[in-house]
């Protein structure tokens, strides 16, 4: 009996030295996933800062991200509108930007490094689609599908001027390079009976200036030349085109697309034109503005391209797309360098 409960002593002090000394077994938690980097729903906006160093997104899954352009690293997402963010534009010297939101029919001004909200400005009875900067950026131009077209004084939030259309619903509206005139687009909003002019007026009086004869399709994303002798803009029938602004008379036709031309822009020396379309196209285009030759086509969206932008420099391209993607490309090559987001096809 003895020698049985010696024993027992035994194998208990063996357990409790074991206890003592053996090493902890670690048990392997499964890692989160990584967190989403792009968008979970078609990118609307994309803009270059004005040294080109960095780039915003916007998407209607109501978020701004702010991304660095030659890594590739997010810096920052915002929840911005709580809605569809329809436009993006920088200031300027790059300190702020501006967005615009799809149910809260507003506009707002960021910090662009803190990301921290400055203003909200409130006043569009509707969706507002377009917002741009002064070229002093002292001033802020919205366009909205209430017709209306306002014009914002930045530091004070104050509404300076409102412009009306005729027809309905502004889908463009931008600043002349000189600040002299302020161009909107002026459409009807029925997709089965299409209606649009060219508004110009006055900034600082307020008059209007000039009316471009009605065009039977729907007009997107005006745009001037770098010294403002020209602006164009994008057409429902898939073309785009260019005017002389002194005149205004229509300088040249480009034409290559088979879907609704959504983004057009030049170059930052004038000497090319970008261009974006949907409805089955989902290419981007690369245009000679003195010849109006295509120079080159650029595929690998998986949807209706929406917004398209030069970098300051002419070198790179941006673009967002309803594959709910943001791309970088090499403009001289046409090659992709970056995929901003996880591709979802869509028609």
């Amino acid at each position: 009996m003895k020698k049985h409960n010696v024993l027992l002593f035994v194998f208990a002090a063996l357990i409790v030295l074991a206890c003592k000394t053996a090493e902890p077994v670690a048990i392997e938690e499964p890692m989160p996933p990584p967190p989403a980097q792009g968008h979970n729903g078609p990118v609307l906006s994309v803009a270059f800062s004005p040294d080109g160093s960095r780039f915003l997104t916007g998407s209607t899954d109501s978020t701004i991200k702010y991304w660095v352009t030659g890594t590739g690293e997010l810096i920052r997402t915002i929840r911005a509108h709580g809605s569809w963010v329809n436009s993006l534009a920088f200031s300027p010297d790059g300190d702020y930007f501006l967005s615009s939101g799809a149910s809260d029919r507003t506009v707002k001004l960021w910090e662009t490094e803190t990301g921290e909200l400055i203003r909200t400005f409130t006043g569009h009875e509707a969706m507002v689609t377009s917002v741009a900067f002064s070229p002093d950026g002292r001033q802020i131009l919205s366009g909205s599908v209430d017709k209306t077209v306002r014009l914002w004084d930045r530091a004070s939030g104050r509404t300076v001027r409102t412009f009306w259309g005729d027809l309905g619903m502004v889908t463009s509206a931008v600043f002349s390079p000189d600040a002299r005139y302020i161009i909107f687009t002026d459409q009807t909003p029925s997709l089965g009976n299409f209606a649009a002019t060219l508004k110009f007026y006055d900034p600082y009086t307020g008059r209007e200036t000039r009316t471009f004869s009605r065009f039977r399709e729907s007009i997107y994303s005006i745009s001037f030349s770098p010294n403002g002798h020209y602006f164009l803009f994008g057409l429902g029938d898939g073309t785009i085109k260019m005017f002389e602004e002194s005149t205004g008379r229509e300088i040249r036709v480009l034409s290559g697309h088979t879907g609704w031309v959504h983004s057009a822009c030049f170059s930052p020396d004038g000497r090319q034109i970008l261009s974006g379309a949907g409805a089955g196209d989902n290419t981007i285009k690369l245009w000679d503005s003195s010849t109006g030759r295509e120079v080159r086509t650029f595929t690998g969206h998986a949807g209706w391209v929406i917004s398209v932008a030069f970098s300051p420099d002419g070198s790179q391209i941006l673009s967002g797309a309803y594959d709910n993607t943001a791309r970088l490309w090499n403009a001289r090559t046409g090659e992709i360098i970056r995929v901003f987001g996880t591709e979802h096809p869509r028609p």
